[in-house]
C-alpha cells in the first residue's frame, strides 16, 4: 500500500508545522475551514447476499487485519479508532485520527458514522464521516472465469457504497495569508486524494480476505476477475 503522506503542492513553504503544536487558545473563538468530498463505489463478492452479510456482520474478525498498515484499535464491539497517516500542504501537517462506528445491518444496509475516540481531542480539526453500504444480490455469469475445483456461483453480491466526508480545520495565521479559494481548492483535492489512497487498497484487501474464507478456488476466481477488470468502479469521486 502506498505510504499515506502527501507532499506540499507549493514550493518555498515554511517549515512544516504539526497540528499538535497549534495553540488551542488561538483558535478557540474561530470557525474552521471546511473541506468536503463525496464518493461512490462497489466491490463484488462471489457469493450470495446471506454469505456476504455473515462476513460483514463479523467485522471484529477481519477489520483491523484488512485496515493494515493503517493503525486501527477497537472502540467497543462495533467501533474503531483509525490513525490514517500524516498529510499536509502549505507547510502545515495533520495526522488525522478518526473514530468510526459500524452500525449493525438493517435489511442488508450498513451505515458507518463518526464517533468520538476516548481520551482524545483532535488537535485543530474535526471530521464528519457518513457512509452507506448496501448488499445487492444479482445473477452472475462468469463461465470465462472457470477455476479448477470450483463450481462458478450463479449469484454474486454487489456491495454498493457511498461516502460523504467533511473535515473542518482550524489553521494557524500564516496559512490564512494564502487566498481563500486556493486553500479551499487545495484542501478539497487533498481530501479526495486521501479517500482514494485509503479506499482502493482497503477494498481489495477486504475482497481478498472474504474470498479466502470461502476457500482457495473462490480466492482464485476473485483474483482472475480483478485482473480482468483492474478494479474499475471500486472508488469514484462524485463532482457536484
Amino acid at each position: 500500500m502506498q505510504q499515506l503522506i502527501h507532499e506540499p503542492i507549493m514550493t518555498a513553504m515554511p517549515t512544516p508545522t504539526d497540528a499538535d503544536n497549534v495553540n488551542p487558545s488561538a483558535i478557540a473563538n474561530e470557525e474552521p475551514t471546511w473541506f468536503e468530498t463525496h464518493f461512490i463505489g462497489c466491490m463484488e463478492m462471489f457469493a450470495d447476499a446471506k454469505t456476504a452479510a455473515e462476513y460483514f456482520d463479523a467485522h471484529q474478525g477481519w477489520f483491523i487485519r484488512c485496515a493494515h498498515p493503517i493503525k486501527a484499535k477497537p472502540i467497543g464491539p462495533n467501533g474503531y479508532a483509525l490513525t490514517i497517516g500524516k498529510f499536509g500542504s502549505f507547510g502545515y501537517q495533520v495526522e488525522p485520527k478518526i473514530g468510526l462506528h459500524l452500525l449493525p445491518q438493517d435489511e442488508g444496509v450498513y451505515r458507518i458514522e463518526t464517533i468520538p475516540i476516548p481520551n482524545y481531542t483532535p488537535p485543530g480539526y474535526e471530521v464528519e464521516f457518513k457512509a452507506i453500504q448496501k448488499l445487492v444480490e444479482v445473477p452472475f455469469d462468469a463461465s470465462e472465469l472457470a477455476v479448477d475445483g470450483l463450481t462458478v456461483p450463479s449469484k454474486m453480491t454487489r456491495v454498493e457504497w457511498q461516502l460523504d466526508l467533511k473535515v473542518g480545520v482550524w489553521f494557524p495565521q500564516f496559512i490564512k495569508k494564502f487566498p481563500e479559494a486556493v486553500i479551499q481548492r487545495t484542501g478539497d483535492r487533498l481530501l479526495a486524494k486521501i479517500v482514494k489512497l485509503v479506499s482502493n487498497p482497503l477494498t481489495y484487501k477486504v475482497q481478498e480476505d472474504f474470498h479466502r474464507t470461502l476457500g482457495e478456488p473462490s480466492l482464485q476466481l476473485f483474483k482472475k476477475y480483478w485482473q480482468q477488470h483492474k478494479g474499475r468502479g471500486v472508488c469514484e469521486q462524485v463532482i457536484n
